[in-house]
């Protein structure tokens, strides 16, 4: 078990402030996972450090591969991770040209700079195909100044140069249900709209555009919220006039209410399909559909390959969101045929829709 951070207060830096709601909202996650199949296994706890600087801790949730002729498990969870990282280091000036374009206070730096990266990411498979699977993730990054020698000495940081949040999530499932849906989106709303009435339709139209996969001209899943770059700089997404958390308080408030609201979201739909009856047949779209997931994750998604491009990566924890099992067939006739379920879920896969 990794060591719980000091309790920090409004007044405390911002790094340790996120440092200690990533590791509370990673163990009421998985108390929530636990609590809902408490004959599963419970989640493996591994705490890990960084040489080059930081640690993490990450639980994740498989069973045993099952000796021949024993019968399949029966836990809710098919592969599960809910990980965090906290770690910093040097930041080389080539990252540091690519993030100007997003983050205008960054000087044209031609030097490595100290960084601070701390967040939690999930990512959830269920056994059942009714039951979708989930992902999720809250981050900070901050730049800082290189430290004089006297701020060596004295334990303390150099001063920030620029900082973000980003974050987000979204629903995967293989078999449509629309009540899932707009409940999902209505509790994601929800804890959006105390934020600004703009932050909820932002997010979710960003997501909707950020989760796709061109070349099958579909979305990985029904959406969610997206949302990256968040810091005080007017932002490309928004309106200047529009309302929108913009201090480091008001933004760190809005991803602690997006983290909050993960559990009520996600759980309550697990619960109700993760003993849904299924066939053979069902079986095999849900892995056709974990194969388009796999697509996408290791072709497009930007927290991937930023992971494994970044010196010292941990891949376990970077390839954690892959599922145990996928399946791939060629010119496959599943979800091509009118007015089957398959069918349904490749509509608003590739139309996305107003859940709410």
């Amino acid at each position: 078990m990794a060591d719980a951070p000091m309790a920090a207060s409004a007044e405390s830096p911002m790094r340790q402030r996120v440092e200690e709601y990533v590791y509370k909202l990673q163990d009421n996650i998985v108390a929530a996972f636990e609590k809902l199949d408490p004959n599963a296994p419970a989640f493996k706890r591994d705490s890990w450090t960084r040489p080059q600087g930081g640690a993490g801790r990450s639980c994740v949730f498989a069973v045993p591969f099952p000796p021949e002729g024993a019968p399949p498990p029966q836990t809710v969870l098919e592969k599960g991770g809910v990980n965090v990282s906290v770690v910093h280091g040097m930041l080389p000036p080539p990252a540091i040209k690519q993030m100007r374009a997003d983050h205008s206070s960054i000087p044209d730096i031609t030097t490595a700079v100290p960084f601070f990266a701390a967040g939690l990411s999930l990512v959830i498979h269920p056994r059942n195909p009714h039951a979708p699977t989930v992902h999720a993730n809250y981050r900070y990054f901050e730049i800082t100044e290189e430290p004089t020698e006297e701020e060596k000495a004295a334990g303390k940081l150099g001063k920030v140069i620029a900082w973000w949040f980003g974050g987000g999530g979204d629903l995967t499932p293989s078999y449509l249900y629309e009540e899932d849906a707009v409940h999902f989106h209505k509790t994601i709303k929800a804890a959006c709209d105390p934020h600004g009435a703009d932050v909820y339709p932002t997010f979710k139209k960003w997501c909707d555009e950020y989760f796709f996969i061109p070349h099958r001209g579909e979305a990985r899943g029904i959406g969610g919220i997206f949302f990256d770059d968040l810091c005080a700089e007017p932002h490309k997404r928004f309106a200047d006039d529009a309302k929108r958390p913009r201090s480091a308080d008001e933004i760190f408030a809005f991803v602690k209410t997006a983290g909050d609201a993960f559990v009520p979201s996600y759980v309550p739909i697990l619960e109700r399909r993760c003993r849904t009856p299924s066939t053979e047949a069902d079986r095999r779209w849900q892995l056709l559909r974990r194969g388009r997931y796999v697509e996408f994750n290791l072709v497009y998604d930007r927290g991937t390959k930023f992971g494994l491009m970044t010196p010292g990566a941990r891949v376990e924890s970077i390839l954690m969101s892959l599922p145990e099992v996928a399946r791939w067939e060629y010119m496959s006739d599943l979800g091509t045929e009118a007015e089957t379920r398959e069918a349904q879920l490749m509509e608003v896969l590739k139309t996305p829709r107003a859940w709410v």
